[in-house]
């Protein structure tokens, strides 16, 4: 038996078994919803096709934007986006056919290259980011600043498992 059935069973043992279970269906549960909450953002999200983007490229947009440079590593945007480089750079590849991200090579390090907001991105993002934050407040309407702290918490703590 490995230590965590192990554990497992003494914690039953300790406790009762439908509270363990429960606590499980309803972790599990949150889980479910967060699958759905995304898949709700993405839809309320599609107004930003009038820009010409998706929620997920948006996302990108704003991450090199949010940047004092305007320029991030491929591997760190993927990081902060939760893909693969490849997943990232399959993303990139029509927004810079479109202008909207370029590429510059690192001076000291030619293994090393960034993906830059350009101008046109820089002025595309700027005009999305209201049609984002309108749908932001309308999805969110009421919601207390401490509210949401408790729920980024939240995410910071599954992002580090």
């Amino acid at each position: 038996m490995s230590k965590n059935q192990t554990d497992f069973f003494y914690i039953c043992k300790v406790f009762d078994y439908s509270n363990i279970f429960q606590m499980i269906n309803e972790s599990l549960q949150l889980l479910f919803s967060l699958t759905k909450t995304q898949s709700v953002l993405q839809r309320k999200f599609d107004r930003l096709s009038v820009h010409g983007l998706s929620y997920t490229d948006f996302m990108l947009l704003h991450l090199l934007a949010s940047n004092s440079e305007n320029k991030m590593r491929r591997i760190d945007l993927a990081s902060r986006i939760g893909l693969t480089p490849s997943g990232v750079t399959r993303l990139l590849s029509p927004l810079e056919k479109n202008g909207l991200v370029g590429r510059e090579r690192n001076a000291r390090d030619a293994r090393v290259s960034y993906v830059i907001l350009t101008e046109t991105g820089q002025r595309i993002y700027a005009e999305a980011k209201i049609t984002a934050e309108a749908v932001a407040l309308e999805l969110l309407p009421k919601i207390k600043a401490n509210q949401l702290q408790a729920v980024m918490d939240l995410f910071r703590q599954i992002d580090k498992e």
